[in-house]
Formats: structure tokens, C-alpha cells, sequence
């Protein structure tokens, strides 16, 4: 059988589910998983399925059927292939506990995505790229050649066929015209201290503060810097007795796991834009575990 994913947002109106539910049922499909959601501010209807395809009809001909519904109701939906793994480009910089915790849940098949390369500006993590047979991509930075450098960039995200960039700590800004190529498809992490505490060493500066929770932030990259939609948050609460060099080992512990959780939650196709904000629907039970660190 062929495993489903259908995404739906539009306005919010009576008749939307019955539509869904009664079309699939009509082409002999089982829905097994689903999730919607009313903003009642916005008046925007979000719904997610899961669905099988006992009579092994393909996605092109389950799109085209549902082709009147979607006029009807304005839809913007999308049919997507659950078994299909999605091509991601990871960036990085000298902070590398994203990147090997990433390459790592890949290894062990705890992220299904398919990672396409590896871009960088510096060389710290050549040799563990290349390792895990990934190519690995220099592309050097700097205030003179960074629009040729970000043309160099967008070659290699058309040339792999990537369809998520995920900023594993990569310390350069992107540019607005970059942003707006790639809405919806950057996904970048950061701590959650901002804006309090700029610029270098963060955790120290939150360690002589006295601060009590360190958290990380996963969002979408737009324009603004650091203040697009949110995807993924986590916090781990710290005490007195800790010091400066624990607040930055809880801080990338806790860092790791939400761009995890984000870029799962993305590739599986359970994140909605709704304005400034999103929304995302619960994985399946037993289709991601977060462990947490002890």
C-alpha cells in the first residue's frame, strides 16, 4: 500500500472535513492518522492527514481528483509521498554539536531525511563530513565577495535539489533577497537568551546574571533576523552551583534537541505558517522519541 500525506489550510468553513474524508473514502483510501485546527483570530481552518492507498492509486491521480475541491474551498494543499525521504542541506560553522548530533540521529535512522551536502566557512568539520560520505562545500564569507558567495550557495542548494537548509549553527547572516528565495525552507537555531544577551559568549553573560533557564529557539529565517516563526522550544532548569562551562554544555544539549524536534517536525510535513506564527501538529505515538539528557 502507498502511504499518504495530505496538507490542507484555508478559510474556515462548514463542509471542509466531510469533503476530505468522503473524497479519500471514494478512492478506497484509509485515512490513519489526522489532525486540524480552528484559529478562531484568524479564521484560517489547518488540517493534516495521513492516509494509505489500498487500491495502489498514485498521488498524481488522488491531486487531480481533488482538484474540485480544493477550488471550491481555496484551498492551499498539497499531496505528499510519506515514504519519500526530503533532501536537506546542512550549514555549519565552528560550533559542531548540532551538526554530529544531527549526522548521527541520520546515521541511526532516527531522522529519515536524505542530506545532500554540507556547506561551511571554515574547514573544522571537513573530515567528518567526508567520513559519512557527505560532500562537503567550503563557500568562504566575508563583507567583500558575500554576494558571490551566496550565488555559490543558491548553486549548490539548485544543483543537490535541496529542499530544506538547516542553519546548524552557521554564524552568518543571510541576506533578505536569500530569505525571501527560501521562505518556509530555512530552518536555523538559536538560545533563547536574546535579545538580553548579544554578541559573544551569551551563556557567560547569562551565568554572571544569574539566570536560572537556559532554552533554545528553532524557527523558519525570514528577513528579520532571529524573529521568525517559531517552530520548536525547549528550556533545562540550572542552579547556583553550576558553573559558566555547564550553562554551555546544557545549552547545546538543549539546542540539539529542539532543531531536531523543528526539522522532524518539518520534513514529516506537520508545520503550518498562520501569519507570523505556526502551527504544529503532534507527531504520531511512536514515531519520535526525544530523549532527553539526564
Amino acid at each position: 500500500m502507498n502511504t499518504y500525506i495530505l496538507t490542507v489550510s484555508c478559510k474556515s468553513t462548514r463542509g471542509i472535513v466531510a469533503a476530505i474524508t468522503g473524497f479519500l473514502a471514494g478512492k478506497g483510501c484509509n485515512i490513519v492518522d489526522s489532525s486540524q485546527f480552528d484559529d478562531l483570530d484568524t479564521g484560517m481552518f489547518f488540517m493534516r492527514l495521513t492516509f494509505t492507498s489500498e487500491e495502489g492509486a498514485s498521488i498524481q491521480d488522488i491531486t487531480a481528483g481533488f482538484a474540485p475541491i480544493k477550488k471550491t474551498f481555496e484551498m492551499v494543499s498539497q499531496f505528499h509521498n510519506g515514504d519519500a525521504k526530503m533532501k536537506v542541506l546542512l550549514m555549519v560553522s565552528r560550533f559542531g554539536h548540532c551538526l554530529n548530533d544531527l549526522l548521527y540521529r541520520w546515521k541511526i535512522g532516527a531522522l529519515p531525511i536524505d542530506i545532500v551536502g554540507v556547506v561551511s566557512n571554515h574547514f573544522d568539520y571537513q573530515k567528518v563530513v567526508v567520513n559519512h560520505d557527505i560532500p562537503f562545500h567550503h563557500v568562504n564569507v566575508t563583507k567583500a565577495n558575500k554576494p558571490d558567495a551566496e550565488a555559490r550557495l543558491m548553486d549548490i542548494v539548485n544543483a543537490s535539489g535541496a529542499e530544506l537548509i538547516v542553519l546548524a549553527r552557521y554564524m552568518q547572516v543571510l541576506s533578505d533577497d536569500i530569505c525571501k528565495k527560501m521562505s518556509g525552507r530555512v530552518i536555523n537555531i538559536h538560545h533563547s537568551f536574546l535579545p538580553s544577551f548579544k554578541g559573544a559568549n551569551p551563556y557567560k553573560q547569562a551565568f554572571e546574571r544569574g539566570v536560572k533557564l537556559i532554552g533554545a529557539t528553532a524557527h523558519y529565517v525570514t528577513a528579520d533576523l532571529d524573529e521568525g516563526p517559531i517552530i520548536e522550544q525547549d528550556v533545562a532548569r540550572i542552579t547556583h552551583a553550576q558553573s559558566a562551562a555547564d550553562y554551555v554544555s546544557i545549552g547545546r544539549d538543549v539546542e540539539s534537541q529542539v532543531l531536531a524536534r523543528a526539522i522532524h517536525a518539518h520534513i514529516h510535513h506537520r508545520v503550518f505558517m498562520n501569519g507570523n506564527k505556526t502551527i504544529v501538529f503532534p507527531a504520531s505515538p511512536g514515531s519520535y522519541v526525544s530523549e532527553r539528557m539526564g
